[in-house]
């Protein structure tokens, strides 16, 4: 079990992360905000190159890849705060074996549900 010097500085560390996700989001929501009112410009009238039309299709898939992997990172980091939250008592024990995760793993990914062995032996499709 963690100590509450340790459950603290978790929760602060996934506020931390969940307040960057948010930031990257909203940076994303920006630009495509910004890309659909160009479009309505009086320069959209004239046809681009395809090379260019291309270029602007693969920038406008990059981003929304983005926006999906950033969505998901920050659904995780949601559910860490919930389970932290709801029983603080088992945050931190690995959800396949029980275990703790350990503070040094949930400091550097403090979404962890995972203790390491549980997680290579899930990587490694065991």
């Amino acid at each position: 079990m963690l100590e509450k010097s340790q459950l603290e500085h978790i929760e602060k560390r996934l506020q931390e992360e969940r307040a960057k996700a948010l930031r990257s989001l909203g940076l994303f929501d920006q630009m495509a905000k910004a890309d659909r009112e160009s479009g309505d410009s009086t320069l959209a009238t004239y046809t681009d190159h395809m090379a260019d039309q291309g270029t602007e299709a693969m920038e406008r898939e990059k981003a929304a890849l983005f926006a999906t992997k950033e969505g998901r990172y920050l659904y995780r980091l949601e559910e860490a705060l919930r389970r932290l939250y709801n029983d603080p008592e088992t945050f931190g024990n690995c959800h396949t074996c029980g275990t703790p995760v350990g503070f040094e793993r949930l400091d550097a990914l403090p979404h962890a549900r995972y203790c390491i062995d549980c997680k290579v032996k899930e990587e490694d499709g065991a």
